[in-house]
């Protein structure tokens, strides 16, 4: 089957762009076939880090979104990334009923996944929550536990939230914090992964040794998390 992958969490700053980055690489790395597309008109991350993989979609249009679907339908082998920027989810979600496409994925040969991405804050509690009653177990959900901003997600647990999401099928990952000088240094490069732990040009934007290697163990544990799932 085709598999469609749509990362977002509609909240800004939860580190969606990071994810489909860390995606995207891995898809590389694995030699996996695959096309990205960047809902971000500005701040485009797949555009700008993996520009050889990536085209722009304009989210508020339905024939944006189809031809994402159309790209899956037409080389089964390869993935789909989307890259949803923030506050996109509502037109998301309305294209999708619209177009009865979580019916309709399964005869059309899609696997779906939908990537939420969390910080630990009340928002995006909250926003998991709006999803699973829009959606419940109707959408295969994963939930990205990303560590940017604080590794403890107390608040997720107490809500009841991940049970609930975990008993409607969802899978879950944790993506742990990485040194905020190293992906300075990286972003600042506009570099891939790939290119930020192969470059020792010694320039201000390169990563030093130890550096490197901090950048390859977090590279590491992210993907045995992304090997768990099983994409």
């Amino acid at each position: 089957m085709s598999k469609l992958h749509f990362i977002g969490g509609e909240k800004g700053g939860v580190g969606k762009s990071l994810v489909a980055r860390i995606l995207a690489q891995y898809l590389i790395d694995h030699e996996t076939p695959f096309v990205g597309f960047d809902t971000d008109q500005s701040h485009g991350a797949l555009l700008r880090f993996y520009a050889d993989y990536a085209a722009p979609a304009a989210i508020d249009r339905y024939d944006n979104l189809d031809r994402i679907v159309e790209a899956a339908l037409e080389n089964p082998e390869r993935r789909i990334l989307v890259d949803l920027a923030a506050q996109t989810q509502p037109f998301l979600m309305r294209w999708m009923e619209d177009s009865d496409l979580l019916d309709m994925s399964a005869e059309m040969g899609i696997e779906l996944t939908y990537w939420h991405v969390m910080d630990a804050g009340q928002d995006a509690v909250d926003l998991l929550g709006q999803l699973l009653d829009r959606f419940g177990g109707r959408m295969p959900l994963v939930l990205v536990l990303n560590e940017v901003r604080g590794d403890r997600f107390e608040l997720l647990e107490q809500s009841g939230l991940r049970p609930r999401a975990e008993n409607l099928g969802a899978r879950v990952m944790s993506l742990r914090h990485l040194q905020d000088t190293a992906m300075q240094k990286i972003d600042g490069h506009s570099s891939s992964f790939w290119a930020a732990i192969n470059n020792n040009d010694k320039t201000n934007h390169s990563l030093g040794m130890l550096e490197r290697q901090r950048v390859k163990n977090w590279l590491k544990r992210a993907y045995q998390e992304i090997d768990a799932l099983e994409i």
